[in-house]
Order: structure tokens, then C-alpha cells, then sequence
């Protein structure tokens, strides 16, 4: 386990809990009022990245006015569910139920997915088996050449290490640099870095933690341009402790529904030296995308998070059907999957799936509750 690690880091140093008082917490502490009514949160670009981002014009955009669901089967076991039929399913959208128009397993749809990694502080001690895990993960979830994973770190602000590539060479070598970001003065694990006024100035955000606003940010630049074919995610790796986010947890869940982005969070973090993993967060923004939350106690067990997020991701039902509500406001409209087959519903299986979506408009809405 992870304490073992934690408290050989703890014995390393004497003056944790008078410096982390004087530097603000857990990862960096509340931003200020100023600071907190900045714009929007934009995505940062590695300078180590030496190919350019992919332009709009190659990405192909396929308009069509269906609607679709992907969900997943499980039984009591967490054992996927394979033979579920169209016939063995019902959807329905705000009360009303939908004739579907293609129902069909998915086992080998392209991903892009986005590896988006907190170092913040708090994860100081377990930042190496998160880029291990990691890395394994990048090395068998790229089946063919039109998988892609892009590698984003994120503290106060979200950076790309990597763009949305196959190249697994480059996913690599992002992996390979990841390092936290601490705050000026922090002393920790044995470790000082800087004093107020040194590398780093007096940025507020610095190793802070903003976990709302980079997975909203990620969504909106990163992945909602991606191909409309491909299935799409975040992989979100953070104790769930958010520190400076402008943006709230909704308004990111709004903006990674809006993007079809399915969030899958991994909790980790330092329960000694700091506040250990914030579990409700996660949960709700797993749930709220059609993603899931895993809470590793092991790095055995963060490998089979990641193990069970690629099955997840190749095993999975696509539904698609076209609304009974044609109006193109911009709304929010409720999406419910039942089993109606009888043996099935004995089996009390469950189904995963987005719980959600907002209808066309003619403007784009970048904030605000589902």
C-alpha cells in the first residue's frame, strides 16, 4: 500500500505542518477573489512538443440529428455483459419513450482520449506509479492508427504535454517528464522548494489544485473538435481536492456532456500528508458523463483501474435514436435506459451510460447547470 511510502516521506522532514500552514494546504490553498474572476480557463502547450496541433480541417464532422448513448452492462460480479439485445432495452428522453434506430455492440470504435494527470502536491507520493500505470495503459489501449491519447498535467492551470497522437514513442517521453508542481516555499517529503519571491514569483495558482477547470478546459479545446466517430474520454487521475477551480464541478460536467466526453476518475492522493481522496466529486462526475470512478488503495489495484477502463472502453453498446422533441433549443433533456427484458432485469445488471444531453441551439452555452 501507498502508506508505507507515506510515512517514510513523513519521517523525512520536521516542518511540514508549520510550512504547509505558511504556504496555504493541501495543494497551494484557495486562490484570491481577483484571481478567481479571471476568464475562462484556456489550455497551456508544453514548449517540449514538436508537432504542431492538429487543424479543424482534419477533422472529419458527420451532422446528423440522431442521438447517441453508449452504455455498458455489468452484473453483481463488475463482469461485462455482452449479449444484451436491442429488443432487451428501452430509451427513454424526458418521459417519453424513443423508437431506437441502431443498436449495436462497439468493440473496436477509435478513442481519443485524454490522460489528464493533477500534480499538484498532493500527489507528490504517488505521481511515479500514476505515470507507470499510465504508460502501460497508453502502451495497450492503442490498437490501430486511429486511436489517439493525448497527456495533460494540470495544477492551478492545465498544459499539454502531448497532443491527441498514436505515436506511443511521444506518450511516452510526456510521461517520462511529467513533475509536480509545488508552491514557493512548500516543504514536504523532504523536499524545499524556493521562498516566496523566487522561481515561480508570487503566482496565487502555483501548485494549486483546479481539477473543474482543466477538465472543462479539456473538453471544450481538446476534444469536442475531435472526429465524430470516435468515442471519447478522460482519463482523470486527482485526489478530487479542488483548491482554485473558477469554474464549478457542473459547468465542467456540462461542458464534457456537451463535447460527448465520458469522464473515468481515479482517485489518489497522499492521506497522510494531506486531505486523502474527496470521493463524492468524482463519483458524480463519472456518473453524470457515463464514466466511472475507481479509488485504488494499491498500485496493483490502480493497474487494474486502468486494465478495467480499457475493457470498459471496448466494450461497450452503442444506442442511437432520433428525439420525438425536435426543438433545437439548447436544452438539457434526461436520458433513461431500462431493461425490459424479464430474466435480464432478475439479473439486477447494471447499466452504465451519459444520463444526458444538451439539443442543438443556434449559440453555444459554455457555462451553466445540467
Amino acid at each position: 500500500m501507498y502508506r508505507s511510502r507515506f510515512l517514510r516521506a513523513l519521517l523525512a522532514t520536521t516542518l511540514l505542518s508549520f510550512i504547509l500552514v505558511a504556504t496555504a494546504g493541501s495543494a497551494g490553498g484557495q486562490v484570491t477573489k481577483e484571481s478567481s474572476q479571471q476568464s475562462i480557463p484556456t489550455l497551456k502547450r508544453s514548449d517540449q512538443i514538436d508537432e504542431p496541433k492538429k487543424q479543424a480541417d482534419d477533422v472529419v464532422r458527420i451532422d446528423t440529428n440522431l442521438t447517441n448513448v453508449f452504455f455498458t452492462a455489468v452484473d453483481k460480479n463488475r463482469r461485462f455483459i455482452t449479449t444484451i439485445q436491442k429488443e432487451d432495452i428501452r430509451v427513454v428522453e424526458d418521459g417519453a419513450p424513443q423508437e431506437i434506430f441502431t443498436f449495436q455492440r462497439e468493440t473496436d470504435r477509435p478513442l481519443s482520449l485524454a490522460l489528464l494527470i493533477d500534480v499538484s502536491a498532493s500527489q507528490q507520493l504517488t505521481l511515479q506509479d500514476e505515470r507507470d500505470a499510465a504508460t502501460r495503459f497508453v502502451n495497450s489501449v492503442i490498437h490501430h492508427a486511429r486511436d489517439e491519447v493525448a497527456i495533460v498535467t494540470f495544477s492551478g492551470e492545465a498544459t499539454v504535454e502531448e497532443e491527441l497522437t498514436n505515436k506511443l514513442a511521444k506518450l511516452r517521453k510526456a510521461l517520462d517528464r511529467i513533475e509536480v508542481v509545488l508552491p514557493p516555499g512548500y516543504v514536504g517529503a523532504g523536499i524545499v522548494v524556493n521562498t516566496p519571491g523566487g522561481v515561480g514569483g508570487n503566482d496565487p495558482r502555483l501548485g494549486t489544485t483546479a481539477i473543474w477547470d482543466a477538465v472543462w478546459v479539456v473538453s471544450e479545446e481538446l476534444l469536442s473538435e475531435v472526429a465524430k466517430d470516435k468515442r471519447r474520454a478522460i482519463i482523470l487521475i486527482t485526489d478530487g481536492v479542488d483548491t482554485s477551480s473558477r469554474l464549478k464541478t457542473d459547468e465542467a460536467i456540462k461542458r464534457a456532456i456537451a463535447a460527448d466526453v465520458a469522464v473515468y476518475a481515479i482517485g489518489i492522493g497522499d492521506d497522510v500528508n494531506f486531505e486523502g481522496i474527496k470521493k463524492s466529486p468524482l463519483r458524480k462526475i463519472a456518473e453524470r458523463t457515463g464514466g466511472r470512478a475507481y479509488f485504488p488503495r494499491n498500485s496493483a489495484e490502480l493497474e487494474t483501474s486502468f486494465s478495467q477502463i480499457e475493457q470498459e472502453l471496448r466494450s461497450q453498446y452503442l444506442v442511437a435514436y432520433s428525439p420525438s422533441n425536435k426543438s433545437s433549443d439548447g436544452s438539457y433533456r434526461k436520458v433513461e435506459l431500462e431493461l425490459v427484458n424479464p430474466e435480464l432485469r432478475k439479473q439486477k445488471l447494471q447499466l452504465n451510460y451519459r444520463e444526458g444531453y444538451f439539443s442543438r441551439s443556434g449559440t453555444r452555452s459554455s457555462t451553466g447547470t445540467p
